[in-house]
């Protein structure tokens, strides 16, 4: 009999420990079930595309205004829109005229040598001018997004001779080479023909310049 009493003892408590242990196992699974759900809510991919988006910079996209090549006159005085440099709108046509040789130097706001050369050319520009006549245009190729620079650079180099801003950097599809390095140097002689081309600047090129002017002046 005691022996009896003592296998049922034994008896319920595997059944009581038995019970504990799946009540715990479904209650760790309801857990993890409810976490994984929790944790689906916050991160959703809709949310992080669209938390990347909102927070995603504004960016400046340099686009072409340039006209195909076909479409742009090709010979002097082409038919390319400028700027000057308080901002007044004209044209190549307008400004380049035949009969007397016409430099053109082209230049960028962040191209030192550029600034280098045309401070070289402008202490001995008033001596040239009284010795040989000639026309002398700087133009800009600046993108757009430099134009306020431009306009600020002008005004404060005060040079004497006007300067101008490819508005549409069509220059490029005319000149040889499309003015691929600068600062270049072009000069026209009194036919609209290119006589005279030199890139980059070293000090005494500016000399060297005004004499390929005068041989054409003289002729």
């Amino acid at each position: 009999m005691k022996i009896l009493t003592y296998i049922y003892m034994l008896l319920a408590v595997g059944l009581i420990a038995a019970c504990t242990s799946a009540g715990a196992n479904v209650d760790a699974m309801q857990a993890s079930a409810k976490g994984t759900k929790t944790v689906a809510k916050k991160d959703t991919t809709p949310v992080l595309v669209s938390r990347a988006a909102a927070e995603r910079p504004n960016r400046n996209y340099i686009t072409s205004k340039s006209r195909p090549k076909t479409e742009i006159k090709q010979t002097f005085p082409f038919d390319l829109a400028l700027t000057d440099g308080v901002g007044k709108k004209t044209s190549t046509e307008e400004i380049f005229k035949k009969g007397k040789p016409t430099v053109v130097l082209f230049w960028l706001t962040t191209c030192y040598p550029c600034r280098v050369e045309m401070a070289a050319i402008k202490k001995k520009y008033a001596k040239w001018q009284d010795e040989t006549d000639f026309n002398l245009v700087a133009i800009s190729t600046d993108f757009e997004k430099n134009y306020d620079n431009y306009l600020k650079y002008v005004e404060k180099a005060d040079w004497p001779w006007e300067a101008y801003h490819d508005s549409n950097r069509e220059f490029r599809n005319v000149m040889p080479g499309e003015l691929n390095g600068l600062p270049q140097t072009f000069i026209f002689d009194g036919n609209g023909e290119i006589a005279y081309h030199k890139r980059k600047f070293r000090s005494g090129d500016e000399d060297k310049l005004y004499n390929e002017i005068k041989k054409l002046a003289a002729r």
